[in-house]
């Protein structure tokens, strides 16, 4: 008898304790859920304010904004339903005045980072191929045609430096909007991307969300893929976080990117001790408002205005935090049910 009671007290007790780590993740999934409806209505005002100040297309403001509000879309959550064709008419507008130039292969100021994220953004507001992608995977077939990858045109860490950052962008965008005219020549682009990705050594986070992200939409062999999603997740630190330096602290920015990218390549799961380490870094740096602040370290090359987000002149990489904040805690959700 006593056996028995033992048993059943120890039985009583693993169904508490799985119990117990069943609600603790259902809260910390209702957090990330929470959190994910304060960020979409501060990205959202700033989307609205920022065309009365600039004509131009935004990789802080469209790019990675638009891929977060797409995912969070996807799950249920409450997003304008004019904010992502907003986008999509913005960028479109934007590249269209300059198409002529894409079409001779110059481009716009920006460079490939600029026609890169304006096609990223294009993809995450659906947009069909159109005398507009065409003119600019014109351009991404004719750049840098003789390094095997896409060079950065500025020095704006953290977002507008990286090779590794522009050569990821080009081959999304071939692989998205290329026509079949063009498949060869973006095929053979892809592939010597996927080599030098392969071969180049990153210098930091930046380097290595996009080295691995890139060389899986490339169709590198997964154990190259598995490889480098290690060494990223090994860059992890004690507060959950990753920083953009190795002397540098942990911030939103490097950590949504991180946690995006190794979830949206699938070598991290939403169960992953890691991943909630990650989410619970997220959560803890969120503010008040639903952003995420990150402290610039680029120099401005433009005139000062205010875009409708918070922080002054961390405004722009903040609202990058926030979207890729966003998408990686979106990308801990499942899909809503169509």
């Amino acid at each position: 008898m006593r056996t028995l009671i033992q048993s059943l007290l120890v039985l009583s007790f693993a169904f508490f304790i799985a119990g117990t780590a069943i609600a603790s993740e259902r809260e910390a999934r209702s957090a990330a859920a929470q959190a994910i409806d304060r960020a979409i209505p501060v990205m959202e005002k700033s989307l609205a304010e920022y065309p009365k100040h600039n004509t131009c297309f935004s990789c802080h403001h469209h790019g990675v904004p638009s891929l977060a509000l797409e995912l969070a879309a996807q799950r249920g959550h409450p997003v304008g339903a004019g904010t992502l064709l907003a986008i999509q008419k913005h960028t479109n507008g934007d590249l269209k005045t300059d198409i002529d130039l894409y079409r001779k292969g110059q481009g716009q100021p920006g460079g490939v980072t600029r026609a890169g994220y304006a096609l990223f953004a294009l993809q995450s507001t659906d947009q069909p191929r159109s005398e507009i992608t065409d003119a600019v995977v014109g351009f991404l077939l004719k750049k840098d045609s003789d390094l095997g990858r896409w060079r950065g045109a500025s020095n704006r860490p953290p977002s507008e430096k990286s090779d590794f950052t522009n050569t990821f962008l080009s081959i999304r965008a071939l692989k998205t909007f290329a026509e079949s005219s063009d498949k060869d020549a973006a095929t053979a682009r892809i592939d010597a991307a996927r080599k030098w990705l392969e071969s180049a050594e990153p210098k930091d986070t930046e380097d290595r969300v996009f080295q691995l992200w890139g060389l899986k939409e490339a169709g590198a062999a997964e154990s190259v893929v598995r490889a480098d999603a290690l060494a990223l997740k090994g860059q992890q630190r004690e507060d959950g976080g990753w920083a953009q330096l190795p002397d540098a602290a942990s911030d939103a920015y490097a950590t949504g990117s991180v946690l995006t990218a190794l979830l949206i390549t699938g070598e991290l799961k939403p169960d992953d001790s890691a991943c909630a380490r990650a989410v619970q870094y997220l959560l803890k740096q969120q503010q008040p408002d639903g952003s995420w602040h990150v402290v610039s370290r680029s120099k401005p090359v433009q005139p000062y205005f205010e875009s409708g987000f918070p922080y002054g002149r961390d405004q722009f990489i903040s609202i990058l935090a926030t979207g890729w904040a966003t998408a990686a805690l979106a990308l801990t959700e499942p899909k809503a049910p169509r």
